[in-house]
């Protein structure tokens, strides 16, 4: 079994016939006019919400959507997802005022075994986000049983994936929480080398605990984004007009000073997309060293794509977290949409660390996604699993009912 995965009860190992069910799911969809743009989350938890139907479960599931700031807010209701569940089910999803109270507990009592009610979005109430514990308790009187399959939160310790989960003697993971883990426990525990792993997005603050934690396991690193121009910068190149992290740029030179001790080679760009600002039509390809004054590096060029591409040929495990450029925007897209292109074709176990780096292979096109062996919907939970954190909605699952 996987190390990560010790000690977790599976939904397929809970007693839920005909009990309340308490599934903590991630509806935290991007929401345009009230209507839902992408509802990739809602489709990620129907393997869990359907078994628990066909095996006789009343479920109870409940979500966050957004960040409301003082109480219920009208735009951050979760109608829209309700309705969307009850479309992709065939079935009608109730959804009660409130998550707590009279009206939550009227909808879940009145629940046959079959049945399935949304409960309205947690942090309308500010104790789901303090880990409160009476609002733990006022959750815990709605269900009998507790199944996390919101892999997207289990890296906060919020109320209900983290204090209320402690009041159920039978808790466990749902199918996405169990492959989350799967997936990235491999990567963390028992890579297949080489590993090559793959870094962008914006800025190396972001990243550092990543990068410390990934000199300890791989034989490569990738570094491309926003966030090599500070390495760049650290071998002394001028970047000119381009994001720089001053303040980083001396850890970025211990950091490939690690890397050169330890024989893990670091793969920078060679030459980048350039432009005046983000907002250009078109970029010019030009080397690292023979940036233009007055111009900013967004996107990496076509040898770069050529260097990391081969890096990909052969790998066993690939783990990419982070766009190469500003790939919402056309003309810095290439670099991002090759790189995704190259993972996607390579032999290796390819993990995406979700966020920008998701957004980007299903952008991509060309059924990218289907062809990497795991897409996490975690970003920031990805991130802090690989880091080797022991994650609050993930520890407090362990030595529930025996499995």
């Amino acid at each position: 079994m996987n190390g990560l995965l010790h000690g977790i009860p599976s939904i397929r190992d809970l007693p839920i016939e005909n009990k309340r069910v308490f599934l903590r799911v991630d509806f935290n969809v991007p929401l345009e006019d009230g209507k839902i743009t992408d509802d990739s989350r809602i489709r990620e938890a129907l393997p869990t919400i359907k078994h628990a139907l066909e095996r006789g479960a009343r479920l109870v599931c409940a979500s966050h959507l957004g960040r409301p700031k003082k109480g219920p807010d009208p735009k951050l209701s979760l109608e829209p997802c309700a309705a969307r569940l009850a479309q992709l089910l065939g079935q009608d999803v109730t959804l009660p005022e409130d998550c707590i109270g009279d009206s939550a507990k009227k909808v879940v009592y009145d629940l046959r075994g079959g049945q399935v009610c949304l409960l309205e979005n947690l942090r309308f109430h500010a104790e789901e986000e303090k880990d409160g514990d009476a609002f733990c308790r006022d959750l815990s009187q709605l269900a009998d049983v507790y199944v996390d399959d919101a892999f997207g939160c289990v890296h906060r310790a919020h109320a209900s994936v983290h204090g209320l989960a402690k009041l159920f003697r039978d808790r466990g993971c749902g199918f996405l929480l169990e492959k989350e883990i799967a997936a990235l426990g491999k990567i963390v525990t028992a890579p297949d080398r080489p590993y090559v792993a793959v870094l962008g997005g914006a800025k190396v603050s972001d990243k550092i605990a990543v990068l410390e934690s990934l000199l300890e396991r791989v034989n490569a690193i990738i570094i491309g984004g926003a966030m090599a121009n500070t390495f760049l910068s650290a071998q002394g190149l001028n970047m000119q007009a381009s994001l720089v992290e001053a303040d980083r740029v001396a850890l970025a030179r211990t950091i490939l000073e690690k890397a050169r001790d330890r024989g893990i080679e670091v793969l920078l760009p060679t030459d980048v997309v350039v432009a005046a600002s983000t907002q250009a039509d078109a970029g010019q390809v030009v080397a690292v060293g023979a940036i233009p004054a007055g111009t900013m590096a967004l996107d990496i060029g076509p040898k770069t794509i050529e260097a990391f591409s081969r890096r990909f040929a052969g790998a066993k495990t690939v783990f990419w977290n982070g766009p190469m450029g500003l790939f919402e925007k056309a003309p810095f897209a290439a670099g991002t949409f090759g790189v995704a292109r190259a993972i996607a074709d390579s032999h290796a176990f390819t993990v995406v660390g979700g966020g920008d780096s998701a957004a980007a292979v299903y952008a991509a096109g060309g059924d990218l996604a289907s062809k990497m062996t795991h897409i996490s919907t975690g970003g920031g939970a990805s991130l802090e699993l690989i880091e080797g954190k022991k994650l609050p909605g993930i520890e407090v699952l362990r030595g529930g009912a025996p499995s």
